[in-house]
């Protein structure tokens, strides 16, 4: 079979490698669609410390079932579409008893460094500890394989809405709009919220309003704190959802939710510089959380599967381009120049 291996800074490399031989009480499953995630990216930037193959965000039909499947809880068949997200918890840990599973203290991944391959590749193993303690699921009658695999980064922003409690009275503003930014307008807007975003690409914004918010903000050439403001009759956001890497916006968001709002701090900061400075005493004298969000209950996952095949979320919009498995290494170019939303790699063809 045919695997993409990320080799070096920017370098991914096509191999021929053998088939998977199916493991006791796991499966194989070909491979149909894997998304480009932004960690994907950051990691091809940087380069591995191995070769790995990459690739989280998974869909495909099982091809191979194992000897002893059927067994504690392990019961996939051949032919089963399913839809794969990437963590792996314990299920023994101080958190995994308490059902906050991706808090895990041993939580591993697939296609990530230190886990098991990934999706960019033509067959996956999925192992008993995915099957029971990972997060699978089969998808919907006729949901197509790019959505299924779509349901793993919509299932953070679900958990994210959920966590906050997003209504039909609420105004939220969304900072960032690449492909995860753009989840959060639609999510919000299924939700009832009032959606307002800012984002600094011109290129972006043009993205970000074909999914229906109610004002887009170019920080570039207003004051965004004040601009959310006057659109909130002085009072400021319900909710401030920061889906992008910037410190500054992190400030900003505090400044323009209102008192007794709530600041998610959604995207990650670089490992290198991960410290930001909040004004405390209006976090403080506002009563406003500050709160971040990472990852997601399984459950959540299955929602996602459940939106997706119901249309609240426009996949014809997010999903910009795709690319068989031989062009895995445009398929990364085209998505760190930011020109479209998600990418993704088809190594069923």
């Amino acid at each position: 079979m045919k695997a993409a291996f990320l080799v070096g800074p920017r370098q991914l490399e096509l191999r021929e490698v053998a088939d998977p031989t199916v493991p006791e009480d796991g499966l194989v499953l070909h491979v149909e669609a894997c998304g480009v995630c932004g960690s994907d990216l950051r990691r091809w930037r940087a380069g591995p410390g191995e070769p790995y193959v990459p690739g989280h965000e998974v869909s495909g039909v099982v091809e191979e079932v194992g000897p002893s499947s059927g067994r504690e809880s392990v019961s996939y068949a051949v032919g089963d579409r399913l839809a794969v997200a990437p963590d792996i918890h314990c299920g023994r840990c101080y958190y995994c008893q308490r059902g906050l599973y991706n808090l895990c203290d041993e939580l591993y991944f697939l296609g990530l460094p230190q886990g098991l391959p990934g999706g960019f590749a033509e067959k996956l193993v999925l192992t008993r500890d995915v099957l029971v303690n990972g997060i699978v699921h089969r998808m919907p009658e006729g949901l197509s394989f790019p959505a299924g695999a779509l349901a793993e980064p919509i299932s953070s922003v679900l958990a994210c809405h959920d966590k906050a409690g997003t209504s039909l009275s609420d105004t939220v503003v969304v900072i960032g709009t690449g492909p995860i930014g753009c989840l959060h307008i639609a999510v919000a807007r299924a939700r009832g919220a009032r959606v307002i975003v800012s984002q600094r690409s011109r290129v972006r914004r043009e993205m970000a309003a074909r999914f229906g918010p109610d004002a887009v903000i170019d920080p570039t050439r207003e004051d965004v704190v004040q601009r959310v403001r006057e659109l909130t009759d002085g009072v400021g956001a319900d909710l401030v959802v920061c889906a992008n890497p910037v410190a500054e916006t992190q400030a900003q968001a505090v400044e323009m939710v209102r008192k007794g709002g709530r600041v998610v701090l959604f995207g990650g900061l670089p490992r290198s510089d991960p410290m930001v400075t909040l004004n405390a005493n209006t976090i403080h004298y506002g009563d406003i959380e500050v709160v971040g969000a990472f990852s997601y209950h399984p459950t959540m996952h299955a929602l996602a599967l459940d939106v997706l095949s119901r249309g609240l979320i426009p996949v014809d919009l997010v999903i910009s381009h795709t690319y068989p498995l031989e062009r895995v290494a445009e398929a990364f170019e085209t998505a760190s120049r930011g020109q479209g939303l998600k990418v993704m790699v088809l190594p069923g063809g």
